[in-house]
């Protein structure tokens, strides 16, 4: 069974890439995906913990997170093609 310290240092190392993304990048497709990246870490992040102390609350808000990328992500590319 792999470590859970192997899944929290993977979701750091992807909130560090779409950190990076939005800092670096000035496109605004480029910056909308970089925050689906970040969102995408903090939900193997909550799922982690949920599997850690044995709950499913991680998963929960998982899917309330979800939710709302879409939300954003469907908002973002109507500006972007109303543009």
């Amino acid at each position: 069974m792999v470590p859970l310290s192997h899944y929290l240092i993977l979701s750091g190392m992807l909130f560090t890439i779409g950190t990076a993304g939005v800092f670096l990048r000035r496109n605004l497709i480029t910056l909308l995906l970089s925050v689906e990246i970040m969102l995408n870490a903090v939900n193997l992040a909550f799922v982690t913990f949920g599997r850690q102390f044995g709950t499913v609350d991680g998963q929960i808000i998982t899917f309330f997170v979800m939710t709302v990328a879409a939300a954003e992500a469907a908002v973002g590319l109507a500006l972007v093609i109303g543009l």
